[in-house]
């Protein structure tokens, strides 16, 4: 015995469940925006996430520190003295070679997170044995003026964080 599929038409209550079920469907959408939306970062949040620091005061071979997200920036206005000690280090002789060229936009501005790469100290600006350079005292990590590790237990250069110039005095740190 074959089996016989006969398709009813549509008939007006189907037409009314499709409609109660898009209707619902729409509801749904417009209630659960709110809960989503909240998820979103407030207007401070947004505001924190970049930082315009204004660079015309900061003298030749000063450090300046601001705040961007909660850690320190050190900003340095490099001299032409270490832009030229910082370039001629081998990098054989860096735990984290990296070239001075490839950790600045600007010889003259060298813009690091200031956190050791140890246990998160921060490091002293200007201090130790390489001018210009950084000294954490919490375990004895040394960089040079360019941020790179040169001796102590960190095991990576200060990090960089993501910075452009907006200007020829101003730098815009963060997305």
């Amino acid at each position: 015995m074959a089996a016989s599929t006969i398709a009813e038409e549509p008939n007006r209550r189907d037409f009314l469940y499709v409609a109660t079920g898009a209707m619902g469907a729409v509801g749904a959408g417009f209630a659960a925006w709110p809960l989503i939306d909240q998820m979103n970062p407030d207007a401070t949040t947004l505001a924190a996430s970049s930082a315009e620091v204004d660079i015309a005061n900061i003298a030749e071979g000063q450090i300046a520190t601001v705040k961007w997200r909660g850690k320190p920036i050190f900003i340095s206005h490099r001299s032409q003295k270490e832009i030229a000690t910082a370039r001629a280090v081998p990098l054989s002789e860096l735990r984290d070679p990296a070239t001075d060229e490839s950790r600045v936009q600007k010889p003259e501005w060298l813009i690091l997170i200031g956190i050791c790469t140890h246990l998160g100290c921060v490091p002293l600006k200007n201090d130790g044995p390489y001018e210009g350079g950084y000294f954490c005292p919490c375990h004895g990590s040394v960089y040079d003026a360019s941020g790179r590790i040169r001796y102590g237990p960190a095991p990576y250069n200060l990090a960089l964080p993501p910075y452009k110039f907006a200007s020829d005095t101003k730098v815009t740190i963060g997305q």
